[in-house]
């Protein structure tokens, strides 16, 4: 089952719920899925791989609203953004993350041969591409800054 089907059926068990917060995160996938499938140059299909990509970027944007959101004192609005980014999850891989996301930065660490941190960019290209839709940005990011560092 292609993910839109799969957010489609969703949406349709949000409704028989009554599920608020999740119809609205829902639609809201939906709504992003099908713009990138059918902007310009796109081929009406949308890769899964494309489609991990936009959930990553929609849980991205979510939390950084609820953190601005903490910052001015409206927990309520955090709330909000916060339970939209655990139904969004669900349609993400499981994260990796800790020691077990150095260990695999590491190996491709030694699989690139880089030696310093002039090389992050590099690194990075080869990490983004294996850890993609698995590991949050930042934290492949930080893990590379820390094997290189050393």
């Amino acid at each position: 089952m292609s993910l839109l089907n799969q957010i489609t059926e969703e949406i349709k068990a949000a409704m028989k719920a009554k599920d608020r917060v999740a119809l609205e995160a829902l639609r809201g996938i939906k709504k992003e899925l099908i713009e990138a499938s059918t902007a310009k140059g796109a081929d009406d299909e949308l890769s899964e791989e494309a489609g991990m990509k936009i959930l990553q970027k929609m849980v991205k944007q979510r939390k950084d609203a609820a953190a601005i959101f903490i910052e001015q004192g409206r927990e309520d609005l955090a709330e909000k953004e916060n339970s939209e980014v655990e139904v969004i999850s669900r349609f993400l891989p499981e994260q990796i993350t800790g020691e077990k996301l150095e260990a695999l930065v590491a190996a491709i660490v030694e699989k690139s041969g880089a030696q310093s941190i002039k090389e992050m960019g590099k690194v990075m290209g080869m990490a983004s591409k294996e850890l993609g839709g698995k590991a949050d940005g930042k934290e492949i990011a930080d893990a590379v800054k820390k094997i290189l560092s050393a």
